[in-house]
């Protein structure tokens, strides 16, 4: 009896974890916490179904109580035609009281910011390349940047 309520439960369990994610990658390799300037990261992925809405998501983790409230992210979208898309988006790091805006766990805060929600893609590659637009030659504590890429509801 235990084994058959077992499996039916992974059976569940199984069937609700119907992801929406279509493409994920995080990058931690920042020496010292630094996010150099010239240091863009570059995300690819590949749409098979244009009749979805999607969202793209930048993902930011620092060290917490970070300094800035708010930085400058730089975004070039180039879709499968070869058009590129050119955008900064004001990551805000923290309320105007001080509060931070991500979900931090001891001295670690993760934020996820939408730049762009509800979308059509075309069918194809994309290419993204993510740079930071800080006004030093690199910007401190940085634990990790990433984007993702989920079907709507």
């Amino acid at each position: 009896m235990k084994a058959k309520i077992f499996f039916s439960l992974c059976f569940l369990l199984l069937i609700s974890c119907n992801s929406s994610t279509v493409y994920s990658k995080f990058d931690k390799d920042f020496e010292d916490k630094r996010w150099q300037k010239s240091d863009a990261k570059t995300y690819e992925f590949t749409i098979e179904d244009e009749t979805q809405l999607y969202n793209i998501l930048f993902k930011f983790s620092h060290v917490y109580d970070y300094q800035f409230p708010v930085v400058p992210i730089n975004f070039s979208i180039q879709n499968p035609s070869g058009e590129t898309e050119r955008f900064t988006v004001d990551l805000r790091i923290k309320e105007t009281s001080g509060k931070e805006l991500g979900d931090c766990a001891g001295d670690i805060c993760d934020l996820s910011q939408s730049i762009k929600s509800k979308i059509k893609l075309q069918k194809g590659s994309y290419k993204v390349m993510v740079s930071h637009n800080f006004k030093s030659t690199y910007l401190p504590n940085v634990l990790g940047i990433g984007l993702e890429v989920d079907k709507t509801e």
